[in-house]
C-alpha cells in the first residue's frame, strides 16, 4: 500500500474492520519505510471507510506511526472520523498519545507548511485548554487567523455562522501536548482525582514522580477530589500519611475534598488530620476563600530543603530549551530576541515591579526545572491570542500565561524528544508576585540567560 500524498500530508487509506488479527494485513513495515522518500510533514491513517475498531486493531498502527515519528520527526496520526469514533479514540488512549487526531484532511493541512502565507480565518474550540491554545499558536505560526472560543456555549453559537469561517475545528488533538495526570486551577493547586476503593494499588497508579517535580516546580497545594471514593483501607492510609510526610518539607498542604466516612474507619481521619492532612465537604470552601488559598500555600511557598546541583546532561540540551523558548515569543510578539549574557548563578531578577514569571518542571531522561520572568508588556502581548481580549484582567493573562508556558515546554519536549530523550512535563505555575519566586528558587544555582524582546528585559533560567 502506498500513501496518497497531499500538499505536505500523507495518507494511509483504510476499510473494513480493523482488530488484533487483521489490522497487520492493512498496512506493514515496508509500506510504513517506502514514506521516508516522500517530501511530507504528516503521516496519517484514514479511518474514513473503517466500520469498526478496536483498541487491539489502532495499537499496531499507533506502534508503526510511533517508529516514523521517531524516525523521520513528523506528525503522526489518525484522520477523517467522526464525533463517536473521536472519542471511543480517547477513552482508549485516555492517559495520553503521541500521535495526533485530525477531523478531516482539510483540518490536518492547515497544521503543516503545505499553506503558510495563505491566511484563513477558522473557528476552533478543545475543552483542554492546553490542546486549545497549542492549537492557535500552531495555526497562527502557519499565517492563519485563529478564532479561539473559550466555552463550548461560546463555540455552538459561533458555529451558527459557518460561512465566516474557512474551516471549523473540533474533535482534533495535538499529540504532543495537554496534561492528564492532574488540572491546574485558579489559586495555583493541582486537583487529582480519585475513586472506588483505594488500597495498596494506590502506590501504584499515583505518579510520585510527577508529584515530586510539582513541588519543585513550585506547587504547594494539592487537592484530592475524593467525592467517588467509596472506602480506603490501611495501605491507602499509610501511602496519604507518607505523602503528607514528604509534602511538610515544602511546606504544602494536601487535603481531602468530598470525602465519605460512612464505610471507611473514622480512625482513619483522625490519623491523617495528625499527619497534616485536611478535610473539606466541597471544593468551593477552598477555590473561592483567597484567604484560605493563600493560607494553605495556593498563593506562595517555601524553597524545598535541598538543592539539587546541575548536571552535564541538563547543561548540554540548554539550546533546545532557548530555542523552545525564544521562538514562540518570538512569533507571538513579532519581536527579534538580542541576547544580553549567560551566566551559571543563582537566580537574579534586577527590580520585582512590572513583572509576571512561571516555571515548569519536566523529569525523565532529564530532569530539571525552566523559570522564565516576563515583563508584564511581553507577556500581555504574547497572551493575547489566547485571550482575545486587549484589557483582560491580571487573573486572565495568568491563566494564559500558564499554557502560554505549557506551549513552550511543549515544543521543548519535541526537539529532546527527536535527540531520543523520553521525558514528561509538569503543569506550568505562575507567579504575579516575583518575591514569591524567590522564595522557591533562593539558593538554586542555574543556567541564567538574559534576552530582550523590543527593550524588555526577559530572564530565562534553568536549574534543578
Amino acid at each position: 500500500m502506498r500513501a496518497v500524498v497531499k500538499g505536505r500530508v500523507g495518507v494511509f487509506y483504510l476499510q473494513g474492520f480493523l482488530d488484533g488479527n487483521n489490522a497487520p494485513s492493512f498496512l506493514t513495515i515496508e509500506d510504513i519505510k517506502a514514506t521516508e522518500e516522500l517530501n511530507i510533514d504528516m503521516l496519517l491513517v484514514s479511518l474514513k471507510k473503517v466500520i469498526f475498531f478496536n483498541k487491539n486493531g489502532l495499537d499496531v498502527f499507533v506502534k508503526l506511526l510511533t517508529n516514523v515519528r521517531n524516525h523521520q520527526h513528523i506528525t503522526v496520526g489518525f484522520c477523517d472520523y467522526d464525533h463517536a469514533k473521536f472519542n471511543i479514540i480517547n477513552t482508549f488512549y485516555k492517559d495520553g498519545a503521541g500521535f495526533s487526531l485530525f477531523k478531516s484532511q482539510e483540518i490536518a493541512e492547515l497544521f503543516t507548511a503545505s499553506n503558510k502565507g495563505e491566511s484563513r480565518t477558522v473557528l476552533l474550540y478543545n475543552e483542554d485548554p492546553s490542546q486549545r491554545s497549542a492549537m492557535a499558536i500552531e495555526l497562527f505560526d502557519y499565517g492563519h487567523n485563529p478564532i479561539m472560543t473559550q466555552s463550548k456555549h461560546e463555540f455552538e453559537e459561533k458555529k451558527k455562522n459557518p460561512e465566516l469561517y474557512y474551516a471549523i475545528i473540533e474533535d482534533t488533538n495535538l499529540g504532543v501536548y495537554g496534561q492528564k495526570v492532574a488540572t491546574r486551577v485558579t489559586g495555583n493547586a493541582i486537583i487529582y482525582t480519585i475513586s472506588q476503593f483505594l488500597d495498596a494499588e494506590i502506590s501504584d497508579t499515583f505518579n510520585l514522580s510527577y508529584h515530586q517535580n510539582s513541588l519543585n516546580v513550585g506547587f504547594r497545594l494539592f487537592i484530592f477530589d475524593a467525592y467517588k471514593v467509596i472506602s480506603m483501607n490501611v495501605h491507602a492510609l499509610n501511602f496519604f500519611t507518607k505523602l503528607a510526610s514528604s509534602a511538610a518539607e515544602y511546606n504544602a498542604s494536601i487535603c481531602f475534598v468530598g470525602l465519605s466516612f460512612e464505610k471507611t474507619p473514622e480512625s482513619f481521619k483522625n490519623d491523617l488530620e495528625d499527619a497534616g492532612l485536611m478535610f473539606f465537604d466541597n471544593m468551593d470552601e477552598i477555590l473561592k476563600n483567597k484567604e484560605l488559598l493563600q493560607e494553605l500555600g495556593g498563593g506562595g511557598g517555601t524553597a524545598a530543603k535541598q538543592s539539587r546541583s546541575l548536571n552535564k546532561s541538563l547543561v548540554n540540551e540548554l539550546p533546545q530549551f532557548i530555542e523552545a523558548t525564544v521562538s514562540t515569543i518570538a512569533m507571538m510578539t513579532n519581536a527579534t530576541a538580542i541576547k544580553n549574557s549567560v551566566n551559571i548563578q543563582t537566580l537574579t531578577i534586577p527590580g520585582t515591579n512590572d513583572q509576571y514569571a512561571s516555571s515548569i518542571g519536566f523529569y525523565g531522561d532529564i530532569d530539571g526545572l525552566i523559570i522564565l520572568i516576563f515583563p508584564k508588556k511581553i507577556a500581555k502581548k504574547a497572551c493575547e491570542l489566547l485571550i482575545g481580549d486587549e484589557n483582560a484582567s491580571e487573573e486572565e493573562v495568568l491563566d494564559s500565561l500558564a499554557e502560554f508556558v505549557n506551549i513552550i515546554a511543549g515544543r521543548a519536549k519535541v526537539l529532546l524528544t527527536a535527540k531520543k530523550h523520553l521525558l514528561d512535563i509538569t503543569l506550568p505555575r505562575t507567579y504575579a508576585d516575583i518575591n514569591t519566586l524567590l522564595e522557591i528558587a533562593q539558593n538554586k544555582k542555574g543556567v541564567q540567560v538574559d534576552l530582550s524582546f523590543e527593550g524588555e528585559r526577559f530572564i530565562f533560567f534553568l536549574t534543578r
